[in-house]
C-alpha cells in the first residue's frame, strides 16, 4: 500500500514537472520587443541575419534569445579640445543627436556591441571637431560658426553612417578660448569701435564745415544780389525818406568860404513874393584871411550840417 502511494506521488510530481516545462516551453517561444527597438535574433549565441519589429515575436524557447537595440533618438555629448589654424586652444561642446538605424541593428550588436556610443560615436566626434577647427582661425571659428557646424556634421556623417548610425542634428553648444585670447578679442573690439567713433565724428565735421561754406556763400550771393539792385534812384529816394525837411544852415567849401544858407533862403523867399523889384543883392560872403585849420571845420561841419 505504502509503495503505490509513492508510486502515485512520484507520477503527480513527475506530472506537474512536465506540465510546468511545457508551459515554461509554450511561453518561450514567444518573445515582446518594446515600441522604438528592434530584437536582434542569437541562435546559440550566434548572431543571425533576422531582426525582430516591435510586438509579439516567435522564437525557439532554450535555443534563441533576444537582444533589444534602441533606435530611438539618443544624444551623445562630448567634451573636446582643439586648435586652430593660428594655434590657439579651443575647447569646445558638441551635442548629437542620432539613431541606430532598424535594418543595421544585427550588424552592429555583431561588429560593435551595445556601447557605440563610445566605442565609435565619441571618437569620431573628437576627430572631426580637431580636423575643422585646423581649418580656421580663432576668429573665423566665432564668426562662421554655423559654415563649420555643418562641416562638422558632414565629416562625422561619413564616418559613422557605415556603422549603421544616422545623424540627426549636430549642434556645437559652446566654443571657449583662453582667457589672453579673449582679451585680444576685446581689446581689438575697442579700438574698431573708437575707429568707428572717430570716421563718424569727421564725417560730421566735414558735413557742419561743408554747410558753413554753403550758408556764407548763400549769404554773400545774398549781398552781390541786393548791391546789384541798388541804384542812384534808390539811394535818392532813400534820402529823401529820411529827410527832416530842414537844409543846413551853413556850408562849406574848399576855398574855406562860408555861405549863411538861412540867409539865401529868406532872400528867394522874397524875391518870389516881388517879381519887380531889382535883383537881390550878393549874399554876404565871409572871406576868411587865414583859413580856417582842419579841426575848425570839421567842428563846424557837425554842427552845422543836418542830414
Amino acid at each position: 500500500m505504502e509503495g503505490k502511494k509513492v508510486k502515485k506521488t512520484a507520477g503527480i510530481v513527475a506530472a506537474v514537472i512536465v506540465v510546468v516545462i511545457l508551459l515554461s516551453a509554450l511561453l518561450g517561444c514567444f518573445t515582446v520587443v518594446e515600441a522604438g527597438h528592434t530584437g536582434v535574433l542569437l541562435t546559440f549565441g550566434s548572431v543571425s541575419g533576422k531582426v525582430l519589429n516591435e510586438g509579439l515575436n516567435f522564437k525557439v524557447p532554450y535555443i534563441q534569445t533576444v537582444i533589444q537595440i534602441d533606435n530611438r533618438v539618443q544624444k551623445a555629448e562630448v567634451a573636446c579640445s582643439s586648435a586652430s589654424k593660428d594655434l590657439q586652444t579651443v575647447s569646445s561642446t558638441v551635442a548629437l543627436n542620432y539613431r541606430v538605424r532598424s535594418t543595421a541593428s544585427a550588424d552592429i550588436y555583431r561588429n560593435v556591441g551595445l556601447d557605440y556610443e563610445n566605442i565609435i560615436i565619441s571618437p569620431a566626434i573628437q576627430e572631426c571637431v580637431k580636423a575643422v577647427s585646423a581649418r580656421y582661425t580663432a576668429e573665423e571659428l566665432i564668426t562662421q560658426r554655423q559654415t563649420i557646424s555643418d562641416q562638422m556634421a558632414e565629416l562625422l556623417s561619413e564616418k559613422i553612417n557605415p556603422y549603421g548610425l544616422d545623424i540627426d542634428i549636430f549642434n556645437i553648444i559652446s566654443l571657449d578660448f583662453t582667457d589672453e585670447f579673449n582679451a585680444a578679442i576685446e581689446a581689438k573690439q575697442t579700438a574698431q569701435q573708437n575707429a568707428l567713433k572717430a570716421e563718424q565724428d569727421l564725417a560730421r565735421i566735414k558735413v557742419e564745415a561743408q554747410q558753413t561754406i554753403e550758408q556764407a556763400q548763400a549769404e554773400a550771393e545774398a549781398y552781390r544780389l541786393k548791391s546789384e539792385q541798388i541804384t542812384p534812384q534808390m539811394i535818392a529816394m532813400e534820402y529823401i525818406d529820411k529827410w527832416d525837411g530842414h537844409l543846413p544852415t551853413v556850408a562849406t567849401g574848399d576855398t574855406a568860404m562860408m555861405f549863411d544858407l538861412s540867409q539865401l533862403m529868406d532872400e528867394a523867399s522874397q524875391n518870389g513874393s516881388a517879381q519887380s523889384s531889382p535883383a537881390p543883392a550878393a549874399p554876404a560872403v565871409t572871406q576868411e584871411r587865414n583859413a580856417p585849420s582842419a579841426e575848425t571845420v570839421t567842428e563846424t561841419e557837425d554842427e552845422a550840417v543836418t542830414e
